[in-house]
């Protein structure tokens, strides 16, 4: 399997955000592009690069809500947080380091999980509220690829409520349900994430991933109709200025998928023009 690392947007600068950052925009716009590329990733592909992957993504999208958790935590928190995220970030290589290298790395997934879960379990330990729920998140994500039914059963019970800790972690329930064949289980779940206004994942990609499982379960006609309903909007979508909004990869795909089940449906929304490289 592949070591090599996946970075999402500006993860390597997020120390140095300004402190006047929303937030929920921040969240909103990592989440959205990291589980985009998560789904597509692992269709077809099994359970061993859903989690690995799973795992990676998680961990880049934590940096960026770093900074309004630790402000609202005690510093021995935020100091086993930040211990915890370079741990869970290490590299992954049997090559020696070179001499004087201070780097941190493993040799294998499974000695990196365990050390990372025992980091975030520090944080369990020394923090509390949001912080510490989102800690136990992370340990569910990383014990998954050596613990799986753990794992399930913290995500399980991490996915009651509200929070944003518990929407992502039905989510990622939704994602292993999808990969065991639990297709039922899977259409449920995204369902009911569907229903709820949140914004750490957008709409178009819960619905997206929510076709694909009806497709997995022959339910074309289901599926179709949300593929359509996500190009149509992406097609409708402006800019702040009035122009028309830049496609995401989620409603290309999306196109792409539509015009497999029902060629007909996806000629009634007109493709977006294409961009003139020149500006203008």
């Amino acid at each position: 399997m592949a070591k090599k690392k996946r970075r999402f947007g500006p993860v390597e600068g997020a120390a140095d955000q300004p402190k006047d950052v929303s937030y929920e925009d921040r969240f909103q716009k990592s989440v959205g592009r990291g589980v985009e590329g998560f789904g597509r990733a692992v269709e077809g592909r099994g359970r061993t690069i859903l989690y690995v992957i799973g795992a990676l993504v998680v961990v880049g999208l934590i940096i960026f809500v770093i900074a309004s958790w630790t402000r609202r935590s005690s510093s021995e928190a935020q100091t086993a947080l930040g211990q915890a995220i370079e741990i869970a970030e290490a590299r992954v290589t049997a090559v020696p380091l070179p001499g004087g290298s201070t780097e941190k790395t493993f040799k294998t997934e499974k000695e990196r999980a365990d050390a990372a879960i025992a980091a975030f379990q520090k944080v369990v330990d020394t923090g509390s509220g949001a912080v510490a729920e989102k800690a136990k998140y992370f340990i569910a994500m990383n014990k998954v690829a050596i613990d799986r039914p753990g794992a399930i059963s913290d995500l399980e019970a991490l996915s009651q409520g509200s929070s944003d800790t518990a929407y992502l972690s039905k989510f990622a329930l939704a994602q292993i349900r999808t990969d065991d064949g639990q297709y039922d289980q899977a259409a449920k779940l995204y369902e009911e994430l569907a229903g709820v206004d949140n914004p750490v994942l957008s709409k178009e990609t819960i619905n997206f991933n929510l076709a694909g499982v009806y497709q997995k379960q022959n339910k074309n006609k289901e599926a179709a109709d949300i593929y359509y309903n996500i190009v149509k909007a992406a097609s409708e979508a402006k800019t702040a200025g009035g122009e028309p909004a830049p496609q995401t990869e989620t409603a290309r795909t999306a196109r792409e998928k539509l015009t497999e089940l029902a060629p007909d449906r996806a000629k009634e929304i007109a493709e977006p023009a294409a961009a003139n490289p020149f500006g203008g």
